[in-house]
């Protein structure tokens, strides 16, 4: 086994210690050897001790979502594990070993004691930490995007399929619809009736009368026992088609005066099968209609051929993320708007705004385990536009209230979340757009509030009162 003095002497970051303060620290570290695929610590786990990989790799990985996020492999002479014990926070990834491999583990008094006499050392640890967060940040807001994606998609997806199998089916019964039909209109001919003056005679009221099941199984009866009464064959079939289509037994009594009844009972057939086709042709423009309507508010939602800074409309956005999101939020959470009149466009990155209010909006329904009320508030003062995302879920801790805007600091469990959401939200809005963004919690009520400028090249100093959090970027980005 290599001796840990001779080891350490290679590694960067005690390469400048003294022999006497490095032979200190070699003193001190145990060996440790895992196996391949064993795990050296997890996520959120307090951390006691930092490693130095001797001999093979490590894998460094972060749950983001349902999936785990490869960050790094380090192999011999990294540091592991030492910003958990410099902050005293959680482990912020797991670490686990890929293929067999021994470290040196070093315990938290001797690394406070190797920084406190070395300023080689911290200078170091210093370069190695920044750059594991340029990476690492990199990593995860590529991944926080495909996760965003993927919800997106989910979303799309299950607005999609509604009209779509609404559609599936009345196309799969349309021609059996239009066969009826075509017999129903030969069966005219043979009773010397054309369908046009059936058209004329039989003309359709409009729009069928909204019944309620009751109402409806009530007017069916009748129709039917009118029907039945007449000798028409077989009136349970046409009944609930003349009832979809706005019939009733008074309707039905100015037709039967015309006819006689071997005739009415082409008639109605006619009359019937004409309505289906028609009420099953309706469904499926509706159908295309909310089809359409849903890629529209895509288009809108993503600024689809839209030139990246534009005049934005908050309240098209607003509803183009509730959008996106509503199969989360209609599993029973309520929106209430309260939405200022003639709120003016503000000048800015409208792909960026939407993102912000659906990560506003998205932690909010999570925070609330999708049950409750969101409250949407807009408003104009002077030349700055507020928007207010409240919800009335059980509120942020205020111990961490102060962090919440901070690279990949999140309440919630591991794997449940990036931790990078708010942050994403924190730099629109105050790098790009030159606003700010206020949260205020307590149990029962989250309120976020938004500053955005008319026009974010010419904004002038926020309003009094109001100030953007402390930079969300610092040591508590840092891994491990």
């Amino acid at each position: 086994m290599t001796d840990p003095y001779q080891f350490l002497r290679q590694v960067s970051l005690f390469a400048a210690l003294s022999p006497e303060a490095l032979q200190a620290l070699a003193a001190g570290v145990a060996h440790l050897m895992l196996a391949d695929g064993e795990e050296l610590f997890a996520e959120g786990t307090p951390g006691d001790r930092a490693y130095v990989i001797q001999r093979g790799n490590l894998e460094i990985v972060k749950a983001s979502g349902n999936q785990e996020v490869l960050l790094a492999v380090k192999g011999r002479g990294a540091v592991i594990g030492e910003m958990a014990l410099l902050e005293d926070a959680p482990r912020s990834a797991s670490v686990r070993a890929r293929g067999e491999t021994t470290l040196l583990a070093i315990e938290r008094e001797a690394l406070d004691e190797l920084l406190a006499r070395s300023p080689s050392a911290a200078r170091a640890l210093l370069q190695t930490v920044t750059r594991r967060l340029r990476h690492t940040q990199s990593q995860l807001q590529l991944t926080e995007k495909m996760a965003q994606l993927g919800a997106l998609t989910a979303g799309v997806a299950h607005e999609l399929n509604n009209p779509a199998a609404a559609m599936r089916r009345s196309a799969a019964l349309l021609d059996e619809g239009v066969q009826a039909f075509v017999r129903a209109s030969v069966e005219l001919t043979r009773h010397d009736v054309t369908p046009e003056a059936v058209a004329r005679h039989a003309a359709q009221p409009g729009n069928a009368e909204a019944l309620d099941a009751l109402a409806r199984s009530d007017r069916e009866m009748e129709v039917e026992t009118w029907l039945e009464a007449r000798g028409v064959e077989e009136p349970w079939e046409i009944a609930s088609g003349l009832v979809d289509a706005g019939y009733d037994t008074d309707r039905l009594h100015a037709i039967g005066a015309k006819y006689d009844a071997p005739a009415l009972n082409a008639v109605l057939a006619w009359v019937a099968a004409r309505a289906q086709v028609e009420a099953l042709l309706g469904e499926i423009d509706a159908g295309a209609a909310q089809i359409s309507k849903i890629v529209e508010g895509l288009k809108s939602y993503s600024y689809l051929d839209r030139a990246p800074v534009q005049m934005v409309d908050i309240h098209g956005g607003l509803e183009s993320a509730l959008a996106v999101l509503r199969h989360r939020l209609e599993k029973g959470i309520a929106v209430d708007r309260h939405f200022a009149p003639d709120l003016p466009r503000v000048y800015g990155y409208g792909r960026e705004l939407n993102q912000v209010w659906t990560n506003l909006l998205e932690n909010a329904a999570d925070a609330m385990d999708d049950e409750g009320t969101i409250t949407l508030r807009t408003r104009r003062e002077d030349d700055w536009i507020v928007v207010e995302i409240e919800d009335d879920g059980p509120g942020i801790p205020e111990a961490v209230q102060s962090r919440v805007f901070e690279p990949f600091f999140t309440t919630k469990a591991p794997g449940a979340g990036s931790g990078l959401g708010l942050n994403i939200s924190y730099n629109a809005v105050i790098y790009k757009h030159n606003g700010a963004i206020e949260l205020e919690s307590q149990p029962g009520m989250t309120r976020f509030t938004v500053w955005l400028p008319l026009n974010f090249e010419d904004a002038g100093p926020l309003p009094a009162g109001v100030s953007a959090p402390a930079s969300a970027d610092g040591p508590d980005a840092m891994l491990q």
